[in-house]
């Protein structure tokens, strides 16, 4: 008895010995895992200190994965957060800030976050966790992000005082005030009226945001014509210590009041992309302006052309503009030609109150400002064009469409059948067909009120007792093959080659038929031939137009360089003459008169048709009316 008890004592104290060193080893081994933890972690923050971002990302990196359950897990996701935030990549940021516990997450977390929200477009949940956390101390550079991410924010929730403010309390710890200055600057020249550039001025006038103010205050006079007021915000501007990065643009609109004569009035700035992705057409329209220069100085008191290559950039046109405008003083200004340095461009010229007559497309460029006009062939022109001829000259009232499924052929559909409607027609049929289509039967049919079933044949032999009944088949009446007067197809002449023949098969022929520009090619004939006869299409400019002064136009040119001229160097060369003209006019003594008689332009016979501007600034031109006559274009008025 004895021994066994003996033996059981042994055993119990043999399984607690054993316990005890179970939870020794597991307490070891613990504490060898923190250290670890804390050794790389060290490290990891030991490079981002040093500002080794790189390896201290791969660090961190590492850090998380390895120890994913260590108390410095969260502040390593922090830092990861502010390592992205450095890089720009505000979305990879997220991905680690948010993998902090809500438990866990300090007002730093919180900022970094909402900052990292904004900075990758979602300002709503971003500028609520700024705005929980506005009022709590930071680090220096954490304030920083603070203000500046609450900039953004009620600049984009349109709230642009306090945007400014939160731009002001950024700027003194600012790595790169200019930027900040710059964001400010868009606001006070886009974003606010008057009344707010006065509360601005007076809120931060111990800043260059408040210079700025002054600056855009001083502009809006000059707009209203009260010379007094600009004069007193100049003056305050140009008295202050305080510079901003416009303060030589202050400078330069007082010397227009101290100098009578502060404009070059021999001087035309011209915007073109001289370099870059469409070179060959800036250069296209610099040769036609080149021209008009030429004939000009020949006869008259010369001018100058003072070019500047925009590279179709906006950022560069605007620039360009404002040197034009402030410092070289030019009378007026000629371009540009791509869609994004117009706008640009035009805006600027607006603002500066220098008359542009730009050759662009895009649409609204003239309703920018009084200063701004255009002439260029455009989609609504052509749709004005054809739908007048159709209408008060053949007598047409309802139209079908048959349009491409891209944006040309949206576009034009949607113009044409606005100005049928205000001339009293109707669009009463439109079939669209895919851009790469060479098949428009499905199109054509139902464009004759049939379907693809209909028109199915049976080529089974007929037996004789059924040829016998078609004998006693009355024959059906001749319906038109449709019901509208008159097919539009805007497109281009490889696709009219293609469609034009189609729908003669299927009984569409000898039908009037409407087109764009794009038809003015030999390919139309070349590939549609007889079944375009008789068609109408609009252009800018006819190459073998019988007016005597296109006929001069094209024979100088050809003779100067060698090729024919093209629609662009047909436009620029009326534009520059435009311009050129009005110059020479004795009540043309500064911009605001220049862009007075520009407004009253009324029929100038130019090679690209008779041109006016309406009371937007856009040209109201009479485009060549061309018809496919006798296996030829021609022109018709």
């Amino acid at each position: 008895m004895k021994t066994s008890l003996l033996r059981l004592s042994f055993l119990v104290l043999l399984a607690f010995v054993s316990l005890a060193n179970s939870s020794f080893a597991a307490e070891v081994q613990g504490v060898a895992l923190r250290a670890a933890a804390q050794e790389t972690f060290a490290a990891a923050e030991a490079a981002y200190r040093e500002g080794n971002q790189a390896l201290a990302l791969s660090r961190f990196r590492s850090f998380v994965l390895s120890h994913h359950d260590s108390e410095l897990t969260p502040v390593a996701y922090t830092y990861l957060g502010r390592i992205f935030i450095q890089q720009h990549r505000y979305t990879d940021a997220l991905l680690y800030l948010e993998r902090v516990a809500k438990n866990a997450r300090l007002p730093e977390v919180q900022l970094l976050s909402g900052y990292s929200l904004i900075m990758a477009g979602e300002n709503d949940p971003g500028f609520s966790q700024l705005l929980g956390i506005a009022g709590q101390t930071f680090s220096p550079a954490d304030q920083q992000l603070l203000d500046e991410g609450l900039a953004l924010a009620y600049s984009r929730r349109d709230e642009p005082l306090k945007a400014l403010y939160f731009y002001q309390q950024a700027l003194p710890g600012a790595t790169d005030p200019q930027k900040l200055l710059q964001s400010a600057h868009h606001i006070l020249k886009n974003n606010i009226d008057s009344s707010m550039l006065r509360e601005a001025s007076f809120l931060f006038s111990a800043g260059p945001i408040g210079q700025d103010a002054r600056l855009q205050l001083a502009r809006y006079a000059l707009t209203e014509k009260d010379q007094k007021s600009a004069l007193n915000y100049l003056s305050q501007i140009l008295a202050s210590p305080i510079s901003f990065p416009w303060r030589t643009e202050a400078a330069q609109l007082m010397d227009r009041f101290s100098q009578g004569s502060w404009l070059q009035k021999d001087a035309i700035g011209v915007l073109l992309p001289l370099s870059g992705r469409y070179e060959t057409y800036g250069k296209m329209v610099k040769r036609g302006i080149d021209l008009a220069l030429k004939l000009h100085n020949a006869e008259k008191p010369p001018l100058r052309l003072l070019y500047r290559d925009t590279e179709a950039d906006p950022t560069k046109a605007r620039q360009a503009t404002m040197a034009l405008a402030n410092e070289e003083r030019v009378m007026a200004i000629l371009g540009p030609l791509t869609s994004g340095a117009a706008l640009s461009a035009a805006t600027s010229a607006q603002q500066n109150r220098t008359p542009l007559l730009a050759f662009s497309q895009r649409a609204a460029i003239p309703e920018i400002g009084p200063y701004i006009f255009r002439d260029s062939l455009t989609p609504r022109m052509q749709a004005r064009a054809l739908a007048r001829y159709a209408i008060l000259e053949k007598g047409f009232h309802s139209f079908g469409i048959l349009a491409p499924e891209n944006r040309l052929g949206r576009e034009m559909s949607e113009l044409f059948t606005e100005e049928v409607i205000k001339l009293g027609g109707l669009v009463i049929d439109e079939q669209t067909y895919a851009e790469d289509a060479n098949d428009f039967r499905p199109q054509i049919l139902h464009l004759m009120g049939k379907s693809a079933e209909h028109e199915k044949t049976d080529y089974r032999q007929k037996t004789e007792t059924q040829r016998l009944d078609d004998l006693f088949v009355p024959d059906e009446p001749d319906y038109p093959p449709t019901t509208f007067d008159a097919l539009f197809i805007p497109d281009y002449a490889n696709h009219i080659g293609l469609i034009a023949p189609q729908l003669a098969f299927y009984g569409i022929q000898n039908f009037p038929l409407l087109g764009i520009s794009g038809w003015n090619s030999p390919e139309l004939l070349r590939l549609a031939g007889r079944y375009v006869e008789g068609a109408v299409f609009v252009d800018g400019f006819f190459l073998d137009s019988p007016y005597p002064f296109v006929k001069e136009f094209i024979d100088l040119y050809v003779e100067t360089y060698g090729e024919p001229p093209s629609l662009l160097e047909a436009q620029a060369f009326d534009c520059a003459n435009i311009l050129f003209a009005q110059l020479e006019s004795p009540t043309v003594t500064d911009r605001d008169s220049l862009r007075a008689a520009l407004a009253k332009l009324q029929n100038y016979p130019g090679v690209t048709g008779s041109t006016s501007f309406d009371f937007t600034g856009e040209a109201d031109k009479v485009l060549f009316q061309l018809q496919i006559k006798d296996g030829a274009i021609r022109q018709l008025n």
